[in-house]
């Protein structure tokens, strides 16, 4: 029985090639055809703006706080009701992320209070030089919403009282 043995398990890994063989191959024409991401992956990341175009940063820096990469460098500059960026009384001047740096945990996203930043669907990251790698502020906020302002917008005094919307539950 023990001579047996060795040829009835060679057998069973030639039928499973064999089976393998015989499926039709999954092969995705990439960058034509773009494979679907399930909905918790997290990718490149994406400064959020509210629909009247104003960005939702407000520059506090906890996102930099809990990076534990110490991937996010964030500088915040004071608004003025001429040259308004976000709602609250600051704003992030300056807003980069090291790419090379970055583990993609989302401590940033859950820390943020305003959920300004969040890790979008975006899987091409590809860069031929470090400079590159490090994204700033323009290259991270979305485009401003049909409807919307760009920033810097001209508000009336005493428009915006709070830095920090009333938040609903998360949805996933």
């Amino acid at each position: 029985m023990h001579v047996l043995e060795p040829l009835i398990e060679l057998a069973r890994g030639l039928w499973t090639t064999l089976q393998f063989m015989l499926e039709k191959p999954v092969t995705v024409q990439y960058p034509e055809q773009k494979k679907l991401v399930k909905p918790r992956f997290r990718g490149r990341h994406v400064l959020h703006r509210y629909e009247n175009g104003l960005e939702k940063c407000i520059g506090c820096s906890l996102c930099a706080a809990a990076c534990p990469a110490d991937a996010i460098f964030v500088e915040s500059s004071e608004n003025t009701d001429e040259k308004r960026f976000s709602p609250g009384e600051r704003y992030a001047s300056t807003y980069q992320i090291n790419m090379l740096r970055c583990i993609y945990c989302g401590f940033c996203e859950d820390a943020c209070p305003t959920e300004a930043i969040v890790l979008g669907d975006q899987y091409e990251l590809s860069f031929t030089e470090r400079r590159q790698a490090i994204y700033p502020k323009e290259m991270l906020i979305e485009p401003v919403p049909l409807g919307g302002q760009p920033t810097p917008q001209k508000t009336e005094p005493g428009k915006f009282t709070r830095s920090v919307p009333q938040m609903k539950d998360p949805q996933d």
